[in-house]
């Protein structure tokens, strides 16, 4: 099983599941535990690989990934600790696994929050993983999640964010660097999916009007997906919203799930 960490509220049986990115780990919802604490029960993951489930199950997993294995390790911490619903938070690729989960076990999931969220990977993005396929097996994966951050996050008020990234990074091995890299081969499909069809569950999607690369195809999803999704756009931020514009992001996130309680 994954490791997880839960921050309990007596006063409440809500839940609310964070699940992180790529490369990160459940250390950079710092600035969400003590405000979503005061209304949630709260609990984080660290997915494969990362944080605290890196040691643990380096070995374990011998086979390819896919995002329905991983979403499955999430349902498992679910199953583990007699969780029946929960609302979701997630980050960057973390956007993905909730999704995949939600088409899986819909029943399991109350609300989506959807941060910096992936919904279909544009000319530069695509260009970006094509490069990384090309020296994966080459260059040390820290060289090359660098330079995928920079790109990313490339603004200096993106700093703190791309600077916790890649600190979290190095805690992967190579090896499970590209089991995750491996992962991109199957995302085009999944995502076409994604954009395609409309679940009937609340989802609230955290843009910042700096994530040059992923806002536009978002916007146009929720146009689309009008009957389900809404859309907040930060200011003056970037890609990991709930890391550059914490207060914000946890003001109006909170104010949502407490809309949406009785899912």
């Amino acid at each position: 099983m994954i490791a997880y960490s839960i921050y309990t509220n007596e006063n409440t049986n809500q839940w609310v599941t964070f699940v992180h990115g790529a490369g990160g780990s459940s250390s950079i919802w710092f600035k969400q535990i003590r405000e979503f604490q005061k209304h949630f029960n709260v609990l984080l993951l660290d997915l494969r690989g990362h944080g605290n489930s890196n040691s643990q199950i380096k070995n374990a997993f011998k086979h390819k990934y896919t995002f329905q294995s991983i979403a499955n390790d999430v349902v498992e911490v679910l199953d583990h600790l007699k969780i029946k619903t929960s609302h979701f938070v997630g980050i960057s690729l973390g956007t993905i696994i909730i999704r995949q989960l939600a088409e899986e076990n819909p029943s399991r999931v109350q609300t989506m929050i959807l941060g910096g969220a992936i919904l279909k990977m544009n000319f530069r993005s695509q260009i970006l993983m094509r490069l990384g396929n090309v020296f994966k097996y080459i260059l040390p994966y820290l060289v090359l999640y660098r330079f995928f951050a920079f790109v990313i996050m490339p603004n200096k008020n993106h700093k703190q964010s791309r600077i916790l990234f890649i600190n979290e990074a190095k805690k992967l091995y190579q090896k499970e660097f590209i089991r995750w890299f491996k992962l991109t081969a199957e995302i085009n499909p999944i995502l076409k999916w994604f954009r395609q069809q409309e679940l009937n569950i609340p989802t609230f999607y955290v843009m910042g009007e700096e994530d040059y690369m992923f806002l536009p195809t978002v916007k146009k999803v929720v146009e689309k997906h009008y009957l389900s999704s809404q859309l907040f756009v930060i200011k003056k931020c970037g890609h990991v919203v709930n890391v550059e514009q914490a207060t914000v992001f946890n003001q109006k996130v909170i104010a949502f799930l407490l809309r949406n309680k009785g899912v």
